[in-house]
This record gives C-alpha cells, sequence and structure tokens, in this order.
C-alpha cells in the first residue's frame, strides 16, 4: 500500500521547514514531491517510504559517526 505524507506531516516527521524541505529537493538531498493536482499551486505528498529510507540513512551515517569516534 503506498501511503502519501502531506506537507504537514513530513514536517512533523523532518522537524524542518517547508523552505528548507524545498531547497534539500531542489540540490537533490531529500525525496521529491508527488504533484497530485494540476497548476504550481496544486496538491502535493511525499512517498512515507521514501521519507523513511531517507531518515534511515540519516540514523545510519550518525551511527557510523559515534562508531568511528571511538
Amino acid at each position: 500500500m503506498v501511503r502519501l505524507l502531506s506537507k504537514r506531516q513530513l514536517k512533523e516527521m523532518v522537524l524542518y521547514t517547508g523552505q528548507h524541505i524545498q531547497r534539500l529537493e531542489d540540490a537533490g538531498k531529500f525525496p521529491k514531491r508527488v504533484r497530485l493536482g494540476d497548476g504550481p499551486r496544486g496538491r502535493v505528498g511525499w512517498l512515507e517510504s521514501e521519507v523513511l529510507e531517507w531518515l534511515r540513512e540519516r540514523i545510519e551515517a550518525r551511527n557510523k559517526e559515534a562508531g568511528n569516534a571511538t
């Protein structure tokens, strides 16, 4: 089952502002949004699975850094 996150849900999950999320997307460092509506103000969502994978990568990187620090 595919689950999409709203912008509100996404910001609660990753604790970033909408502007920062946009900058990360533009830089290719964050999962791309899925456009659900037409036009520049159409509804968008993010695949929960991609966002969770992005978070897992951040956690793994943190754990590797902690392991190298000892």
